[in-house]
């Protein structure tokens, strides 16, 4: 029940003051230059990263990066001996995302485009590349790809930002721009 009842039982029919229709107006037009926004930002504004995913298996993924790893290793890098592997410009490449580490150390080049692959081999993982703010989700059975082109020379790291399990905060990679 509320403290002043409305006059009138049938209150929808009561005519409308022009500053409630004014304001009514002024958010309805604010909706939709928002929801016009999005996809202009989308398209124009260089935020938001287009993605491909596609179905996957781990076992399919892992392989596809062990190949990479096996063709394009240049060194080893850390008491782990995680290879630091140095595609050539243009190509696939491979990241994947398992408890609690990015693996490989990806070695890019300046200006040069790759297609960055990504998926997890167990759980859900968050690939943040740092400093650039770079957000994606990683899923197991899911292979996500997007156009990586690195515009500064220097060392980038990989951050799991989704907890994935006790040794979350461990979880680290490195992509390195010459």
């Amino acid at each position: 029940m509320s403290i002043m009842p409305p006059s009138q039982r049938i209150w929808w029919n009561e005519p409308i003051h022009k500053i409630e229709i004014t304001w009514v107006i002024i958010a309805l037009l604010w909706c939709l230059v928002l929801f016009l926004w999005m996809p202009y930002w989308h398209v124009y504004g260089k935020q938001n990263l287009s993605n491909e995913s596609y179905k996957t298996t781990a076992e399919l993924f892992e392989a596809k990066t062990q190949n990479m790893v096996s063709k394009y290793t240049v060194r080893t890098e850390t008491d782990a001996e995680i290879p630091v592997v140095a595609p050539p410009a243009g190509s696939d490449v491979y990241l994947l995302g398992r408890l609690w580490e990015w693996w490989p150390i990806l070695e890019l080049e300046k200006g040069k485009s790759y297609r960055l692959h990504m998926s997890s081999l167990d759980y859900q993982h968050g690939f943040s590349l740092q400093p650039v703010n770079i957000n994606l989700q990683i899923l197991p059975q899911y292979e996500t790809v997007i156009t990586l082109t690195p515009s500064k020379a220097g060392e980038y790291g990989v951050i799991c930002n989704e907890y994935c399990g006790i040794g979350h905060h461990q979880m680290l990679g490195k992509i390195i721009v010459k």
